[in-house]
């Protein structure tokens, strides 16, 4: 009796009526979110000279390769992937490891400088040098035209390191103080105990430190610009939309110009700037599903203490 009477207010007009406007709304939401990047994937696709006449939405109306073709064909841009691969998991391996051991340290109620450690860091998000100091300050640590400039200057995250404290902050004390009883230090704990019982936090800092280490370029312009050898893909790709502004700007056209040794191959300044959204996107788009579970969990657990 109980079972029905339930079933008869779950099937009421007012639950139906929030269930189908939950589902549209979510579907607004998916479209509205999904749309901008199956545009991009079909000017990418889809022939330049044909794009110009507008009409393109969610799917090519002329497939074609000849705008990833001409991206490719840059001899540069496989050495900057690989740089790019490198900086990203280097990077992101470092700073999220050297960000939790600050956070496990400012975590501890024994730490003395724990809240004035914590009010520089937060200093440091509002407050910065600027530009030329931090470009002097670069240029005296002598990594100009280095590898590590991608590397040291961002090695400590403050938000990253909040959120991995709040977390951290959150487990059972009585973990902690067994490892104390069993004879463990600080770093044996740190490494055994509270790094496995945070990968849901450092995954979610992961994320965040991959994308900003995989899209990044100001640095590269900065630091290594006349260094190729340590140019990355995300800056070799801008120096190929710069080419093809100035290409197109320079020919009667206005808005297409023929591109590669032969001719053949036409590209416009937009199906090229579409081209490398998809290029600098998709690998961080195969690598978010992996990392999901743990991304929804860390910002949950680790915005709120306990």
């Amino acid at each position: 009796m109980k079972e029905s009477s339930a079933k008869a207010r779950y099937s009421s007009l007012p639950d139906k009526i929030f269930d189908i406007s939950n589902i549209v709304f979510m579907l607004l939401v998916v479209t509205v979110t999904l749309y901008p990047f199956l545009n991009m994937f079909a000017l990418s696709f889809n022939d330049a000279n044909d794009s110009i006449r507008g009409g393109i939405y969610a799917w090519p109306r002329m497939w074609t390769w000849d705008n990833y073709n001409y991206i490719f064909n840059e001899a540069s841009i496989y050495h900057a992937t690989l740089i790019s691969a490198l900086r990203t998991i280097l990077g992101t391996i470092t700073s999220v490891f050297c960000t939790a051991m600050l956070a496990y340290t400012i975590s501890r109620q024994e730490f003395v400088l724990r809240k004035f450690v914590t009010m520089v860091a937060i200093f440091t998000m509002y407050f910065s040098g600027g530009l030329i100091p931090g470009y002097l300050l670069i240029k005296e640590l002598h990594m100009i035209n280095s590898f590590w400039v991608y590397i040291i200057p961002g090695i400590i995250g403050v938000f990253n390191m909040i959120v991995i404290r709040s977390f951290i902050e959150g487990l059972p004390d009585g973990i902690m103080e067994s490892a104390k009883i069993d004879g463990a230090g600080e770093f044996i704990t740190f490494m055994r105990i509270v790094l496995p019982l945070t990968v849901p936090a450092l995954a979610t800092v992961s994320l965040f430190v991959a994308v900003y280490q995989w899209n990044s370029w100001f640095d590269v312009f900065l630091y290594n610009s006349s260094h190729l050898n340590l140019s990355t893909l995300q800056y070799e790709l801008m120096k190929i939309l710069q080419t093809s502004n100035t290409a197109a700007s320079s020919t009667n056209a206005g808005d297409q110009f023929a591109a590669g040794q032969s001719g053949v191959t036409a590209v416009t300044p937009t199906s090229i700037r579409a081209t490398m959204t998809i290029v600098a996107s998709l690998p961080i788009i195969l690598v978010y599903p992996f990392l999901q579970k743990y991304f929804v969990k860390g910002m949950t657990v680790g915005g709120v203490k306990g």
